[in-house]
């Protein structure tokens, strides 16, 4: 098996912090979520995570207009240039201090960085390449507080900066002679958003407590004159401890020179100054004292101002004149970001308390797209039978449905009222079961939506662990207080036993996939065998060196894999009893220093241990994770580790290091157990002595890094972990992987095409796949005769088949040629089906890989048909309702309807048959 896995997807988190953009058309949003960036595709209703990520959360980012380019920068400063066609980062750079707000000019030319009270001008990265990126063009003092948001002209020859200090600046980014900066006030309360009018200098600002001033200029973009160049002053400063290469500007040199210039003799040409004049000023309704403005957005072309607030609402109020149009509460928590796409349609809401993004269409008042993560850790994952599914459940009590092809929740089931522990599928697909510290396990069906069945105890009890056998029929549930494992029959709801004999809590069930047989492993150091069909009896019980904390079947139930406290995974054979080997894993966890740890992380790492393993499809491999940020795979057979995965590197998590920075120890300890921050707003950092999975108090903490749950996809494709930052999704990358089998000398493209063009199609074939690219196979593929299909399958070697199969399945996940495709797999299956099911169960993941892509083609198709076939009908109804018509028409129409009907038919026959 090949580990050639890379990240593949964020799903579970949609929005943390920083601002939203939409993409150039307008159609995707793009959104940071912690250290990484997903792209939200709204009419194609898929999400992405790129590649990339940043040493800490991201706060701001800032897209060009051209949307080839976007900025990214994180907490401490630290940006990246990032390319949104190929995913790439093309460039490092460090602003050395947080960044509040980042924003390209209309052009496309210069961006504006503010950070502190600086304003920065930068010269835009170019098309070709450059050895320096971001090059300093100019520097703007004036603001006394940090600075908020930023605007420019749509000509890009102004911007303006907001500030915490109430003052708005405007700046000209080049040297006019009429405006090099201007201050306005007006304001008692931060500033939240500065807007300039369309083609225009005329203002707009909006501070925190809910003030809207309307600025009016003087002057018109096309007023403004630029300096000649013997009026340039001539001090510069440059500025010390920054990498910044000219800063043309500096606070004092730049009102010294304004006032000197301004006592010129009067015969020389003076040009009017550019002036303010405060036209308006407006209040937003507030519900209560609390409820502070905290986002804006302004929609020049359409006049609309979005302003989001603290209690969760938001309004839509039209300019100059303050109109209101809309007004709505989309969530209980405060909005923290407000963006609107091009065309004015879409506005879209993160607030990151909740870590909800809304997309609101204002004029049909609906929502075009609502997607919410998990509001506290992720416990568990599983993967439904064809790996279409992933469901989660969380610490909220929220049992989440992801689709993997989209990466979106379809459907949140929120009956729990407490954390949910376990889910898991049934072998059917359409079942989801789900046990929780509420005392209950709930059964949710999949078809309608619902909670069709929920299991209790006698005895209320905070359930651990799950499992359901593979007929679906028994429900088992594992107790962490009363130690029992309780027995429920799905179809009828009844307790059918009650297993008591562990003297530990039950952290772990697993029933085994080819026979009756129970696994459950316990704290008291046993792993124990309950026998279905014999009373529900021990059949055996298995001693351990350590507590047990993880059991889990081989696909094939032929061994057992149970991981320990003392970091060991050992493995047993459940027919003899006997155990197989082990594996000393705990060197491998690596586990990191928390902040507020008074030992060291080599001393702390052996009370630490994998908590989740899991199988690899074809069960040569073993997935282990646990408190750490790594995530092992280890080779079975040879006991020994193949890969180490990092699944993050985000230093905003707390443990992500070995060793503490040396910076943060002083002569009274780290500052991290300092508590500063007692009295204020925001709480302390210091979080209540023993919360591990969260502080539900007003205190802000570093949440700790850590792999809750892991699954392999029964496709063998991917795997997923629910870790700290959202559920991780691993998929294979085979365009990277050269990995030819029987590879020659004459085996090469050229000798291939040649082959096709002799019309030796088998011979292409097979030589194609001792090649083994993808692309050549494709080509190869696709140039057999669809007549010829049943031919070639029959005449292919044994060894070939399997491979041929499988990469049918994977193209067929993505081609549009869906009955060329199904031909092929149609044809293999029918012309080689004994000999494949002789080996079934080293091919079950490429089959469940096919039936995957058929499903999904299968719904995508079945709804397309349903629709074409009710429009068709529509149509021949109305045309039957007109008025009075000549025969010829009639008889003309009556033809063209039941030709449309009968195509319609027959459309709709095909397709079945296709399916």
């Amino acid at each position: 098996m090949k580990f050639a896995y890379r990240f593949s997807n964020l799903l579970g988190a949609v929005y943390r912090q920083g601002n939203l953009n939409f993409s150039k058309d307008g159609n995707a949003v793009i959104s940071p979520v912690g250290n990484r960036v997903s792209v939200f595709d709204l009419k194609n209703n898929t999400s992405e995570t790129f590649p990339i990520s940043t040493t800490k959360n991201i706060t701001c980012v800032g897209v060009s207009p051209d949307g080839s380019l976007a900025i990214v920068v994180d907490e401490d400063g630290a940006a990246l240039l990032v390319s949104l066609i190929t995913r790439a980062v093309l460039h490092h750079f460090h602003f050395h201090k947080p960044v509040s707000s980042i924003r390209f000019s209309p052009d496309g030319r210069k961006f504006v960085v503010t950070k502190e009270n600086v304003a920065l001008m930068y010269h835009a990265p170019g098309k070709q390449r450059e050895f320096n990126a971001f090059v300093l063009d100019k520097s703007y003092y004036g603001p006394y507080d940090e600075t908020t948001c930023i605007d420019w002209t749509d000509d890009s020859k102004c911007f303006v900066v907001g500030s915490k200090d109430m003052s708005t600046w405007v700046f000209g980014a080049e040297r006019w002679a009429n405006l090099i900066y201007y201050s306005l006030g007006g304001h008692k309360d931060i500033i939240v958003g500065c807007f300039f009018e369309k083609d225009s200098l005329d203002l707009y600002t909006v501070s925190q407590d809910g003030a809207l001033c309307v600025w009016e200029s003087d002057t018109e973009l096309d007023g403004l004159v630029l300096k000649k160049s013997l009026d340039k002053p001539e001090p510069v400063r440059q500025e010390g401890g920054e990498e910044e290469e000219d800063e043309d500007r500096a606070e004092g040199e730049e009102v010294e020179v304004i006032r000197g210039k301004a006592e010129l003799p009067k015969d020389k040409n003076k040009v009017k100054n550019v002036r303010y004049k405060h036209r308006s000023k407006h209040f937003f309704n507030k519900e209560a004292e609390f409820n502070n403005l905290t986002a804006a957005a302004y929609h020049k072309p359409t006049h609309i101002l979005v302003t989001g607030f603290a209690s969760g609402m938001f309004h839509l109020h039209e300019l100059p004149e303050f109109n209101l149009i809309h007004s709505l509460s989309i969530s209980d928590q405060r909005i923290a970001s407000v963006a609107i796409n091009s065309s004015g349609d879409w506005i879209a809401f993160g607030c990151s308390r909740m870590g909800q993004l809304l997309v609101w269409e204002w004029q049909s008042e609906s929502y075009v797209f609502k997607q919410q993560g998990h509001f506290n850790n992720m416990a568990s994952l599983a993967y439904s039978p064809d790996g279409q599914y992933v469901v989660t459940g969380g610490d909220d009590g929220k049992v989440k449905v992801w689709n993997t092809n989209s990466g979106l929740c379809f459907v949140t089931f929120t009956e729990h009222t407490s954390s949910v522990t376990n889910v898991t599928f049934t072998s059917s697909g359409f079942v989801i079961v789900s046990a929780s510290l509420d005392g209950t396990v709930r059964a949710f069906d999949l078809h309608r939506y619902r909670n069709f069945r929920t299991f209790t105890s006698p005895r209320p009890a905070q359930f651990c662990s799950l499992a359901v056998d593979v007929s679906g029929e028994l429900v088992s549930a594992g107790a962490q207080d009363s130690f029992e494992i309780f027995l429920w029959s799905m179809q009828t709801g009844r307790l059918l036993e009650v297993l008591g004999g562990h003297e530990g809590p039950v952290s772990s069930l697993c029933f085994s996939p080819v026979q009756s047989i129970l696994a459950s492993a316990s704290w008291d150091r046993t792993i124990r065998l309950w026998d279905m069909l014999d009373s529900w009896q021990v059949k055996e019980t298995l001693p351990l060196t350590s507590d047990g904390l993880c059991v889990t079947y081989r696909p094939d139930g032929q061994e057992l894999a149970v991981a320990t406290l003392n970091g060991e995974i050992s493995f047993w054979n459940p027919q003899t009893a006997t155990q197989t080997g082990s594996i000393a894993g705990r060197h491998d966890l690596e586990v990191g220093r928390k902040e507020t740890d008074k030992i060291t992380a080599k001393q702390s790492a052996k009370g630490k241990s994998f908590t989740s393993i899991c199988y690899s499809a074809d069960g040569e491999s073993i997935l282990a994770g646990g408190h750490s940020k790594f995530v092992c795979i280890y080779n079975v057979k040879e006991q020994m580790l193949v890969k180490k995965f990092e699944i993050s590197c985000n230093l905003s998590f707390d443990a992500m290091e070995e060793f503490l920075d040396r910076r943060k120890m002083t002569e009274f300890g780290s500052l991290a157990l300092v508590d500063d921050g007692a009295g204020d707003g925001d709480g302390v950092d210091i979080s209540l002595p023993g919360v591990r999975r969260g502080d539900m108090s007003s205190r802000h903490f570093k949440p700790e890094i850590r792999v809750s749950s892991l699954r392999f996809s029964p496709t063998g494709r991917s795997w997923a972990a629910t870790t700290t930052e959202g559920l991780l999704v691993y998929s294979l990358d085979g365009s990277l992987v050269f990995d030819p089998y029987d590879l020659d000398l004459d085996v090469t493209p050229a000798s291939i095409r040649k082959q096709l063009r002799l019309q030796e199609w088998a011979s292409a074939i097979v030589l194609a796949f001792r090649l083994n690219e993808n692309a050549l196979k494709q080509e190869v593929l696709e140039k057999v005769p669809h007549e010829q299909i049943s031919v070639v399958c029959g005449s292919l070697p044994d060894v070939y088949v399997e491979k041929l199969l499988g990469f049918v399945a994977t193209c067929l996940e993505k081609s549009s040629h869906l009955q060329f495709y199904m031909t092929w797999a149609q044809n293999l299956l029918m012309l080689h089906g004994q000999r494949l099911k002789n080996r079934s169960a080293s091919i079950l993941p490429t089959l469940q890989s096919l039936q995957k892509s058929i499903q999904r083609h299968f719904d995508n198709l079945s709804k397309l048909c349903d629709s074409n076939m009710y429009n068709i009908r529509y149509a021949a109804a109305l045309s039957k309702q007109k008025g009075i018509k000549r025969p010829a028409e009639e008889e003309e129409e009556e033809h063209d309807e039941g030709m449309s009907e009968e195509m319609s038919e027959a459309s709709i026959e095909e397709s079945e048959m296709i399916l």
